[in-house]
């Protein structure tokens, strides 16, 4: 692969409009929901409002910047970093961004209202895990690199899941008494399982898994079995920093939210009330 061709592709910018379309209209519908709640005093933090900007910044980057046409011709390790920036950083970012004022218009609307049922742990967990496995078996893997409808259909699915995961942790909206800090440690440590499961197979596996990849021309002197481990080793790299993060994060709020609970039955608080109010940082 002579260096004018890979600068070539390395330096490829792409528009897809529908999917950059639909990440203006989030972007400009979360910008006047956050206005109208200004008026209210209720907007949300400047914190979260930069964590959403961020998260389609990173939709942004995956989506139209050299990153696709590398991951999407040549290089599976790169395409591998274009789904973690969708399913994960880019997910994350949006979530954490978002409040229950924020949302409160879909969830007037009776069908989107109903979808709350995806929220379940046990729900989300199911699905990101399926979307995760699903997408990279070889056919469906194949067929999104080779459609562009199937690969739009293939990102809808990993940001979806990734939604809905770390919605069911991060809770912009109530979510079960059970689903305590506690367990969501557990949950987390079945998210990160999943991926390193399959990080590890990407990694350690002698064979090509994906044609087009292993049909193709080396880049930069990278074998296509060399590019499948270097693909593995960001998966399991980029699971091993997020899930880290998220595990401190929610180790913390385990011990914060068992001392306030805790102080809310001494003043007299049911345990329902308490466990409630220490859970959302609210007066009971």
């Amino acid at each position: 692969m002579s260096a004018a061709l890979l600068a070539s592709v390395a330096t490829r910018w792409s528009v897809d409009p529908l999917q950059l379309a639909l990440v203006c209209v989030v972007g400009i519908a979360y910008g006047v929901r956050a206005r109208t709640l200004a008026r209210r005093r209720r907007r949300p933090g400047a914190g979260r409002i930069v964590a959403f900007a961020a998260g389609l910044v990173v939709l942004v980057l995956a989506l139209c910047s050299p990153i696709d046409a590398l991951g999407e011709e040549r290089l599976f390790s790169v395409h591998m970093t274009q789904h973690l920036m969708i399913g994960d950083l880019a997910a994350v970012l949006l979530v954490a961004g978002v409040t229950g004022p924020m949302l409160r218009p879909l969830l007037a609307v009776g069908g989107l209202r109903r979808l709350r049922a995806l929220l379940h742990p046990a729900v989300a967990l199911g699905l990101w895990c399926t979307s995760l496995y699903l997408w990279h078996l070889p056919g469906p893997y194949e067929a999104a690199l080779h459609h562009d409808a199937v690969h739009a259909l293939e990102h809808a699915c990993f940001l979806a899941a990734g939604v809905l995961l770390w919605a069911t942790l991060l809770e912009p909206l109530p979510g079960p008494l059970w689903f305590t800090s506690g367990r969501k440690l557990g949950y987390l440590g079945a998210a990160q399982v999943a991926q390193i499961v399959l990080a590890t197979v990407f990694l350690w596996s002698g064979h090509v898994f994906y044609s087009t990849y292993a049909t193709a021309a080396p880049l930069a002197g990278i074998s296509a079995r060399t590019d499948q481990a270097l693909g593995g080793a960001v998966m399991l790299g980029e699971a091993t920093i997020v899930m880290a993060v998220a595990f401190t994060w929610t180790f913390f709020a385990f011990f914060r939210e068992d001392e306030q609970r805790q102080r809310l039955l001494e003043e007299g608080a049911g345990e329902r009330v308490a466990a409630r109010a220490a859970r959302y940082g609210r007066a009971p």
